[in-house]
This record gives structure tokens, sequence and C-alpha cells, in this order.
């Protein structure tokens, strides 16, 4: 059975925040608008999203929203007094979100956030709920797997991470079914944004590369990357983020044995495979944006 331990993601969520400060900025650069005055990052982890559009839109008021509280205390030290947190759950509907955010919100951004809610529609409409006139909902979810890892690695079957990539899609699937209350959502975001009753709805995807070979703590920061993933698909330990308690996941083999003894190899620091000691890992990653809009 598998867990989410909220209390022990913190930290991993507040480095992706600090690793992750390009991508936030330049994502927010192209959301806000001037006169935005009330923002709001629901589901904000470390926060690295919620001081991007502080700095983004100096003077409105930004609203980092978490419903765990480590996880909240760790976005409160990101943003370092740039934004106002709050303790809210997605899971409980608008009104904590409502009362959380304190105005109609001229921008709502939600990052793997939504796709952790028993019904992913009903989230949407809670957080469309939220907006003001003509104020925008942006949801980062999905885009296309990232690529870290060259294709044959001297060592097992070639195609190691392609095959991760399919076992993490099973696990996803069954997390989602195991959720209590779970419904199903049979459509993509668009149209998700689309029943919410938003407006001028479309897509951005974001396209960013770091070539090999890495830096030091970007390389570092990739290995335990797939350290936690492979920890989430052999039971090894916590993982994600989104709704604030955990949810559990039966047991099962995600990954062959061959792969995990593999892993297990390239993640190992004393072993002669190990992948921080390569100098041919690279990060190739697309991540989309869903933005819909409240009519006037």
């Amino acid at each position: 059975m598998i867990e989410i331990d909220w209390a022990g993601e913190a930290g991993r969520l507040r480095a992706s925040a600090e690793g992750e400060a390009g991508w936030n900025a330049e994502v927010a650069r192209t959301l806000v608008r001037d006169g935005d005055q009330v923002l709001a990052d629901v589901g904000c982890g470390g926060g690295g999203m919620a001081k991007a559009l502080a700095e983004a839109r100096p003077g409105a008021t930004v609203v980092a929203i978490d419903a765990d509280p480590d996880v909240l205390a760790q976005a409160r030290e990101h943003t370092a007094g740039l934004v106002r947190c709050e303790l809210a759950s997605l899971d409980a509907g608008a009104e904590p979100l409502r009362q959380a955010i304190g105005a109609p919100a001229d921008l709502i951004w939600a990052s793997a956030s939504v796709h952790h809610a028993a019904d992913q529609q009903a989230a949407v409409d809670a957080l469309a709920g939220l907006l003001a006139p003509g104020g925008r909902l942006a949801l980062a979810e999905g885009g296309l797997p990232s690529r870290q890892l060259p294709w044959d690695l001297g060592l097992g079957e070639p195609g190691l991470e392609l095959r991760l990539d399919l076992a993490q899609d099973r696990w996803f699937k069954v997390m989602r079914d195991s959720l209590p209350g779970s419904v199903p959502m049979p459509y993509g975001w668009t149209e998700a944004l689309t029943r919410a009753g938003l407006v001028d709805v479309t897509t951005r995807s974001v396209l960013s590369e770091t070539p090999a070979p890495l830096a030091p703590e970007r390389l570092d920061g990739v290995v335990q990357a797939f350290r936690t993933r492979i920890e989430r698909l052999t039971g090894g330990g916590p993982h994600g983020h989104g709704h604030g308690h955990g949810h559990e996941v039966p047991d099962q083999e995600w990954l062959d044995p061959e792969d995990v003894d593999v892993w297990r190899q390239l993640l190992d620091p004393d072993g002669p495979y190990f992948l921080g000691r390569r100098t041919d890992l690279a990060v190739l990653s697309v991540r989309s944006v869903h933005i819909g809009h409240a009519p006037r």
C-alpha cells in the first residue's frame, strides 16, 4: 500500500519550487495582465508559482493556498512575505477557497492539484466560480513525459525510461480509481473548463530544455526525482502533491523485477552505474497549461 506523507513531501516541493523558478517566471509573465489585483495559486506546493506571480505583478494581492500545514510552511518561507499564505482544501469545495482568497480572483493557477480531486470536474467548477468577470483559470496538467536518460544505458534492456512512464501511468489510473468517491472524467482539460462555463478556452504548452552535461545541482535533482518515482512504484516512500490527505493504492508490481534491479543499480551512489556520475543526462520537458476565461 502507498500512502502520501505530505509532511515528508514538503521539503521536496520546496526544492522543486526553487529549481523551477525560471519556468515559473516565464509562465507567470504570460499569464499576468495589467490591472490584475487578485491572484491565487491553489495547491501551491512550495510556493514557486505564487512567488513568480507576485514578482510579475508587484502591488497585487497574491494568495498561496494549500491543504497541508507543513507544505504551506515551506511555501511561506520560500515566498518570504511576497504573498499571503492560507490553509484550505480543494476537496472542501469553493467556499473555503473563497474565504481564503478574500475577493473574486483575476487569475487562479492550479498546477498538478486538480487531478488529485475525487471529482475533477467539480473541482474545476469550484475554481471557475471564484473568478472575477474576465478572470482566468489556468490549469497546469499534462503535457509530454519528460526525458532525461539515453535510450541505451549499457545496463538492462534499452528503453528503461519509457517503461517507467508506462508503469507510472498504470499507477496513476489505480490511484484515481481508489480515491473515495472517485468520478471519471473521460474528456480533456479544455472540455472541463468549457463545462465549467468558461470561454475562450485554449492550451499553451511550454518546452524547456537543459542539454547535457547537467550542472551538479541539476543532475542531483534529476537523480532524486528518479529515486522518488521508483520509491513510489516499489512501495519505498512518499510522493505526490495536491489535496492534503493521504490515499492508499493496492500493492502490486508496477515494474518488472529486472527493471527494478537496474534502477537500484542506477540509483546506488556507491555502485559503478550511478546516474549521478554520468555526463550524458539532459532534461527535455513539455508542460501544458489549459486556460479558460470567465464571461464578462
